[in-house]
């Protein structure tokens, strides 16, 4: 089994998605579910693909983590 990071970003009007570890394997959707869905099956061509021309499987090398920043108050900033 192998796992890939997906980024789904929110468009104007829809929500696109994409895998660092697999450059040129992206999906969109009408919605963040159907993104993920449509996702989920273009790795799943990807992969074949790859298989079919004997390709390596790339290994995922890719996280992601949430950072989060303290916003200053508005006496912090005119200080």
């Amino acid at each position: 089994m192998h796992r890939f990071l997906v980024v789904i970003e929110k468009a104007n009007n829809n929500y696109s998605a994409y895998s660092p570890d697999l450059p040129g394997c992206v999906a969109t959707g009408a919605t963040r579910e159907e993104a993920e869905k449509n996702m989920y099956e273009a790795i799943e061509m990807h992969i074949h693909g790859l298989l079919e021309d004997k390709l390596p499987i790339p290994e995922s090398k890719s996280f992601a983590e949430y950072v989060a920043v303290a916003e200053k108050s508005n006496m912090e900033q005119t200080a």
